[in-house]
């Protein structure tokens, strides 16, 4: 086969581009075709400064566009009152050059105008009679095409890989010629994420709920009972005052040479806070350790309760299921006899807070294992320390699962992508 044959049969093979999963009424329609972005968005660069009509927003890979926390809102639009940044209307695409590559990309489902920083790209859809944006949006943030911009990065260090406007704009995008086709594929994925939705704020609110029975199973600052008290713990006394320390011993982690390789990829638990997460126990996580690594270590005891002392984290708790070692950012705690485990965990998660305000303003906040066995809680006598624990415990079970749900209905979401789109390599230009 000469050139010309293989260039001939590669444009073929590039123009026929037929998802798996197509709706029946479009079996007939044709085939989809590669289109540049450039063709389909427009840049828009229009900039002011943020206002109360015309908020600060930030693009996160998790939750898209989103707001600032209120309290630094408040603090940049008085610091920054004459700055401008990037204006985003509702439906425009927002994307972290930066951070393409991870996912850092989204439609901004505001109902009113935002503005952005700077460093970020706003885009719109030119023509939405041609090209429907919601389609266009579940087309561009799907792991397929996030691939195809990733390859478009530029830079000389792995951390300054960006994904230039110009380079965006020629990335192909597999489009069907049927606007009612476009709008069909965005009717039933944005059903499956409205029901996503729905199962996420049933999540947010037996978060909630357990947050609020947190507050009144322990007693509030300045006070030795809590609000609320099982009846057979009534007339037991106030709580006593004590250390984190007479509760169990406390173990900080350490962190076997990462020169050694024999030291990594075995069977053994490594756990870093990226690990901890809003879930209890720590199941899996990013490294681990052979026999040989974790015999460097200082082996942490299963069910032992972990808190990370050290950086932006600091402040989250866990529990490990089985016998695990942990880096130096973490302090765990394994219960001693007159200690429930299961109790607390719930106990320096509720004085989690706390617990963090006692590494102060440094730049890199650390409470090092000193201040951390010498902070001083509130318990009750082992059996309440237990009862308080089965309680929450059910209340997790139930966030757990419905945390598997929400789990599942994502990775269907996932699969179903899959299905709706041209296989990736059909995309490639």
């Amino acid at each position: 086969m000469n050139n010309e044959m293989k260039r001939m049969s590669k444009n073929d093979k590039q123009q026929a581009l037929v998802p798996r999963l197509r709706f029946p009424e479009f079996l007939r329609v044709g085939d989809w075709t590669n289109i540049p972005l450039g063709q389909v968005l427009t840049v828009r660069d229009f900039r002011q400064a943020p206002s109360e009509e015309v908020p600060l927003y930030s693009l996160t890979i998790e939750n898209g566009v989103t707001p600032k926390s209120d309290r630094y809102n408040r603090e940049f639009l008085v610091q920054n009152a004459k700055k401008k940044y990037k204006v985003v209307q509702p439906g425009d695409i927002v994307y972290n050059p930066a951070n393409l590559r991870w996912g850092a990309i989204d439609i901004s489902k505001q109902d009113h105008s935002v503005v952005v920083s700077p460093i970020y790209e706003v885009l719109y859809v030119t023509d939405p009679s041609l090209h429907v944006p919601r389609y266009v949006s579940y087309a561009i943030t799907r792991p397929a095409q996030i691939k195809l911009f990733a390859e478009k990065g530029q830079g000389t260090l792995i951390e300054r890989i960006a994904v230039k406007i110009d380079d965006f704009l020629e990335t192909p995008l597999p489009l069907p010629s049927s606007p009612a086709e476009q709008q069909k594929i965005a009717d039933c994925l944005g059903s499956l994420d409205d029901l996503i939705a729905a199962e996420g704020r049933k999540l947010a609110a037996l978060r909630d709920h357990k947050k609020g029975l947190m507050q009144q199973l322990f007693p509030r600052e300045g006070e030795t009972r809590p609000r609320l008290r099982f009846p057979e713990f009534r007339d037991a006394g106030e709580w006593v005052e004590k250390t984190i320390s007479s509760l169990g011993e406390v173990i900080t982690g350490s962190t076997p040479s990462t020169t050694r390789p024999e030291y990594y990829g075995g069977d053994r638990q490594f756990v870093s806070p990226a690990d901890i997460s809003a879930m209890r126990f720590i199941t899996e996580t990013k490294t681990t350790l052979t026999e040989l690594g974790f015999q460097q270590t200082r082996p942490i005891k299963a069910k032992s309760v972990l808190f990370v002392c050290i950086g932006s984290t600091i402040g989250k708790v866990a529990q490990n299921l089985k016998d695990c070692a942990t880096n130096q950012q973490i302090n765990s705690v394994n219960a001693g006899p007159e200690t429930s485990s299961d109790f607390l965990y719930y106990l320096l998660s509720e004085c989690s807070e706390r617990v963090a305000e006692i590494a102060g303003n440094q730049a890199v906040p650390i409470i090092n294992k000193s201040l951390f066995s010498r902070f001083k809680v509130l318990c009750p006598k082992k059996g309440e320390q237990q009862r308080i624990a089965d309680c929450l415990s059910s209340l997790d079970a139930l966030i757990a699962a419905q945390a598997e749900k929400l789990d599942a209905l994502r990775t269907h979401k996932r699969g179903l992508m899959q299905q709706l789109f041209p296989s990736p390599e059909s995309v490639s230009p």
